[in-house]
C-alpha cells in the first residue's frame, strides 16, 4: 500500500468512525436499559408495583465529532434509594429503613462487554 492509498483509507475511516460509534452506543444503551429494567422487575432488585419506576429509565445520546456519549438514568427521586438503600429521615420527614435492591450495578458488567463488542464492530466496519 502506498502512502497516498493509506492516507485515503485513513481519511475515509475518519469520516465513518463517528457515525459507527454513535450507532454502537445507541444499541448498547438500548440493551443496557432493557437489562436494568429486567433487573428492576423483582427480587433481588426492587419489586414492581405500578411499573412507573421501571419505565422511567432513559438514555440521552450526544454525538461527538469522532465518537459518542450516552447517559443512562432515571429522573425519579427514589432511584438512588432503591439501588443503594436508605436509612434515615428524608426531606419531608418520612422515616426509612430500606435495604438496597441493586439493579443497575448488576447490569454494569453486561454493559461493559456489550459496549466493547459494539466498539470493536464499529472499528471493523470502518476499516473494511
Amino acid at each position: 500500500m502506498t502512502p497516498d492509498e493509506l492516507a485515503d483509507r485513513l481519511d475515509h475511516a475518519a469520516v465513518k468512525i463517528g457515525p459507527a460509534i454513535q450507532k454502537g452506543m445507541r444499541h448498547t444503551a438500548t440493551l443496557g436499559i432493557a437489562r436494568i429494567r429486567g433487573n428492576a422487575s423483582g427480587r433481588p432488585g426492587p419489586n414492581v408495583i405500578t411499573g412507573a419506576y421501571r419505565n422511567s429509565w432513559r438514555a440521552e445520546h450526544r454525538g461527538l465529532p469522532h465518537g459518542a456519549q450516552c447517559t443512562i438514568g432515571t429522573d425519579l427521586p427514589y432511584g438512588r434509594r432503591l439501588e443503594f438503600g436508605f436509612v434515615g429521615v428524608d426531606a419531608i420527614g418520612r422515616h426509612y429503613n430500606q435495604p438496597p435492591f441493586p439493579h443497575v450495578q448488576p447490569a454494569l458488567p453486561y454493559l461493559q462487554e456489550t459496549l466493547m463488542a459494539s466498539m470493536r464492530l464499529a472499528l471493523t466496519e470502518v476499516l473494511l
